[in-house]
């Protein structure tokens, strides 16, 4: 399977726009379908916004310096666009497609016609992911004759420029459909993570929390706006760029994080949002608290831990100095770090 393979986007907006301009840069054609009933008037109304939307998304990529000129008018040429009755008539049925990605609005409704609509018009081995954020891919592969080559593929905005994608297939998507959906999302340049089917996927579960708790912050007085933002830019943001989540467990102690939420929990109201997960406590009776003990959510006993760590602190160090905020030595000037990484 090759980037330069030929792939649909069912819907024109904001992230079917986005997932088309991805594929287009990477070098595959794209069809752009509207799903939509529309007369011919609203139809090519529909076709003429969208493009204007792809057009906006490349010029911005252009303004700063992902693309030139010349593959601006590229990209504009790798994405053509089908109405509805072109595409159910044509597109799907005759082109030799890669993948379709579902991208109509977030209603169950419209998700249920357009898949449904997409199975039967497709040829039966082209892959079909939906890319809700709403709906289970167990929910939505009811909706298909086929279930066997539909799931879904979680983009993150803006889906043109962040490299993961969270692709979470049903019971019933057979692994060779997982395995040439993630292959195809390598080779435009994406990093593919596979979970089961779960409310909230990986990153907005997590991102959830953590606005959340952002907000409850500035409710309770405790920092201003600005400065509890700052403090996870430079604080929170910097080391989980470094470390994910649970590497930074076993990194600092499973146990610290044990005691560190009973403490949240008893000190807090509503503290039981603090409360340690099970997983958390039996590693830290079991002797698996991370790098001190050899073993966390992390097998640490045949790395070189010296070597880890210097890996580690060298991507934290060059990091810091491209975000303008390294640390200050004897001869650095008298600038204040916190202004560097909005510079």
């Amino acid at each position: 399977m090759s980037a330069r393979s030929t792939v649909a986007v069912a819907g024109l907006g904001r992230m079917g726009v986005g997932i088309a301009v991805a594929c287009a840069i990477a070098g595959s054609a794209v069809w752009m379908l509207d799903l939509k009933i529309r007369s011919p008037k609203e139809a090519e109304q529909a076709k003429a916004a969208a493009q204007t939307r792809v057009g906006e998304a490349l010029e911005l990529l252009e303004a700063i310096g992902l693309l030139s000129e010349d593959q601006v008018d590229q990209c504009e040429r790798r994405i053509r666009y089908a109405s509805r009755d072109e595409a159910l008539a044509e597109v799907l049925s005759q082109s030799e497609l890669t993948c379709i990605f579902e991208a109509v609005p977030e209603v169950l409704t419209a998700k249920q016609e357009a898949l449904s609509a997409l199975d039967r018009a497709a040829r039966p081995s082209v892959p079909i992911a939906s890319t809700t954020s709403s709906f289970l891919a167990t929910e939505l592969a009811q909706y298909l004759a086929v279930p066997q080559r539909f799931l879904n593929t979680h983009w993150l905005n803006p889906a043109f420029l962040m490299p993961l994608v969270e692709v979470s297939p049903s019971p019933a998507t057979t692994p060779e459909v997982v395995e040439a959906v993630k292959g195809f999302l390598r080779r435009v340049g994406k990093v593919p993570v596979v979970l089961r089917p779960s409310p909230g996927y990986i990153v907005p579960r997590l991102q959830a929390l953590v606005m959340n708790e952002a907000a409850r912050l500035v409710e309770e007085g405790v920092a201003s706006p600005e400065d509890i933002d700052l403090a996870a830019r430079l604080g929170f943001g910097i080391r989980f760029s470094i470390l994910g989540p649970l590497e930074f467990i076993d990194w600092g102690g499973g146990d610290i994080l044990y005691y560190a939420s009973r403490y949240l929990q008893g000190s807090l109201e509503g503290g039981e949002r603090f409360a340690t997960p099970e997983i958390v406590a039996r590693n830290m009776h079991t002797g698996r608290n991370g790098l001190r003990d050899g073993i966390g959510f992390y097998d640490f006993r045949t790395c070189d831990v010296g070597a880890y760590q210097r890996k580690v602190l060298t991507e934290l160090v060059r990091l810091l100095r491209h975000l303008g905020v390294p640390p200050v030595t004897e001869e650095a000037s008298t600038r204040d770090p916190a202004t560097k990484p909005r510079a």
